[in-house]
Order: structure tokens, then sequence, then C-alpha cells
């Protein structure tokens, strides 16, 4: 629920830009996000550390950069709850959200500001995003359309009003910057159908965010990001700058995007999805069938991990009305029958998978192992 009333209260000092970092036992990488906002072009910054309940170094690591990083600590309770920390403590006619683990390429703030100001009925801008390793080297440098899969359904021409180019905004845009596109408009509905931005990229208007509030503390895990997003769109246009502006760490163990996570994605994506249905019948401009195979494939995903963590009672439900929605799903109806199966069989089915997806690890060469998948329940 966004219970938080202090978020977006007051008018905000002009031209400030707040940037929200929460973190979590991030001490050993801290201090990069926070000298990539330092390192801005835009300089009308202040930095809020929303510190969720670390024991490490996290204090001393904010502590060395001095008054011009403003530093909040809670008790541990989750992202949702730092980022509102975070919001709640929020000075600027801009707000922005970085997590701890990412970075700023030196000209994002500016950019987005100067879209921002020349549309002032866009209340966010988001980016695309550079994936990058531990080590820092680039494994895409265009990262955003691979991760999130509705932009394989939705090219980003055909859901946007307006659009133009970066140098209209920014008539001395840096060279490689100049001709990039951006895209202005209403994309509630298409958001409806799965996520299309990602949060550390994100700028958001101080009066777009009094309407949204805060983060949904009941995704105490996973899952803010969407409902988050989903509804800063329901209120008005918003945009797309068609660069990326962000270095995006992946495949590290202490990320959201972490395998056992999985569960509380799917399940709050359900949650999600089934309540804005409801909720928003009047602005949806989607057919019929768009509805139908978003919630087919919202039930399908739920089931999946629901089967995989061992909840069959809610898996059953949920893979049996994915497919009533959307029939033809072989997969499904495997693991439809998976779920069916008495508890000893099932379980012992489970074992000898296991052993047999062990054994094939094992003959893999050691480095390869540590990110081989259990696929244990896939037919």
């Amino acid at each position: 629920m966004n219970d938080n009333s202090q978020i977006g209260a007051g008018p905000g000092e002009p031209g400030l830009v707040s940037v929200v970092i929460p973190t979590y036992q991030r001490g050993y990488i801290l201090d990069r996000a926070i000298q990539s906002v330092l390192d801005q072009t835009y300089r009308q910054v202040e930095i809020v550390v929303a510190d969720d309940g670390s024991t490490d170094a996290t204090r001393e690591v904010v502590a060395r950069f001095g008054p011009v990083v403003r530093y909040f600590h809670q008790p541990n309770a989750g992202v949702s709850a730092a980022r509102n920390l975070g919001l709640r403590h929020a000075r600027g006619e801009f707000i922005a959200l970085l997590d701890s683990d990412d970075c700023w390429l030196p000209w994002k703030l500016e950019a987005q500001v100067r879209l921002l100001k020349r549309f002032p009925e866009v209340g966010m801008v988001w980016t695309d995003m550079v994936a990058i390793d531990d080590d820092g080297r680039c494994l895409d440098e265009a990262h955003l359309r691979n991760f999130y899969a509705a932009y394989r359904e939705l090219p980003t021409n055909d859901f946007f009003e307006r659009s133009g180019r970066l140098a209209d905004l920014w008539p001395d845009a840096p060279p490689q910057l100049a001709g990039r596109k951006y895209f202005v408009g209403d994309i509630f509905s298409q958001m409806l159908l799965g996520n299309l931005v990602h949060t550390s990229t994100v700028l958001m208007c101080r009066e777009r965010l009094q309407l949204v509030g805060g983060f949904d503390q009941t995704h105490r895990f996973a899952g803010e990001d969407y409902e988050y997003h989903l509804t800063t769109s329901y209120h008005g246009p918003v945009a797309f700058l068609d660069v990326s502006s962000i270095l995006y760490r992946v495949g590290a163990p202490d990320q959201i995007t972490a395998p056992h996570l999985a569960l509380h994605f799917a399940q709050g994506n359900l949650r999600t999805v089934q309540s804005w249905l409801e909720r928003a019948k009047g602005r949806i401009r989607l057919t019929p069938a768009q509805v139908r195979r978003r919630m087919a494939g919202s039930f399908g995903w739920a089931g999946r991990e629901e089967l995989r963590a061992g909840q069959r009672s809610a898996a059953r439900q949920h893979l049996l009305q994915s497919l009533r929605l959307h029939p033809f799903q072989p997969r499904l109806g495997a693991l439809l029958a998976l779920s069916l199966l008495p508890r000893r069989l099932y379980d012992r089915l489970q074992y000898v998978r296991h052993a047999d997806r062990t054994a094939a690890v094992a003959k893999q060469p050691t480095n390869e192992q540590a990110n081989e998948p259990d696929h244990a329940l896939t037919p």
C-alpha cells in the first residue's frame, strides 16, 4: 500500500534533483553509485542514502563523502520501505532513483532534466541501460529490450504519440547523443502487458511523485518496481530516452534478480495485473485477446514458480487458470499433470530428476557449474 503521506509533500526546491539510493549491505560497492552522481554534468543535486538496516561499513562509506550525502538508517524492512524512507526526505523539484550497485553516465541527469522542462506535462522519463559484470566489462550496450520481455511485443514507435531527437532539447549535447531519439506519450495500457521501465534509469517530477506516493511495502522482497511504474504511467504522460544512461550490474548473488526471488516476482506480477485490470477498466485500451493472453501468462508464471517452490495447491489453481485462458500450452499442461501426482510419487520424481541433473552438471567443467540452472520442474 502507498500509505506514506509525507512523500512529495511541499513544492520542492526549484531545479534540485534529489537522488534516492536505497541500500543494504552494499558498503563494498556503494561508493561507486554515489560518485557517479557527484560526477554528473548537472550539478544541482542532493544525494539521499536510505540504509535498510546494514551491519557492514555502509555508514562509514557514506561519511567519507561529507555533508553532500544525507544518510538515513532504518531497521531492515525491505527495498520498498527503504525507497520510501529516502523519498520522505527528498527535497528536490525532481526525484531520481538509483540502486546502490548501479552507476550513472555523467550526462544522464542533464539530458533528462532538459526533457522534463521542455514537456511539463510529462511526469517521468526513463532510459536504456548498459549491462556490465562485476569487473565492469560490458555485456550488452542496450540491455533494456533484452531484460524486459514486453519490448518483444511492443515496438517503441508504436505506443508513443510524439518523438524527436535529443539535440532538439539539448543543442550542445555530446555528439554521440545528439541524434538519439526521445518518445513522449500515454503508455498505461501498454504497461499492463509488462514492465518497460528500469528503476535506476528514472527521473520523476515532484508533482507526479505526489500523485503516485510511495512504493507498495507489501512487495517486501521483489516486484515493487512494476507496480510503481505502472501507477506512474496511470497518472499521465511519460517519456523514454532511447539511449543507455546507466551501468547495470548483472549476475551478482546480492541482487533482487537472484533466482530464489523468482516466486516473489511472479506472485507480485499476478497481483499487480489483476488489481489494475479491475481498478482501471475505463482507462485500458487493450483488446479482449490481449487481456486474456496477459492473464494467461501471469497465471502461468505464478504457477510455475509455485510448483518449483513446493506450493502445489496454489500451483494447480494458477496453472489451470492459465490453461483455461490459453489452452494450447503443452509445457504448462505437463506441469499441471506433475502437480496432480500423489505427494510421495511427486517427491520421488523430483529426487530422481535432481540426481540426474546433478550427475550431468558434474560432467561439465568446474567454472560452468555455478551458473547451471535447476531445471528439476521442467518437463
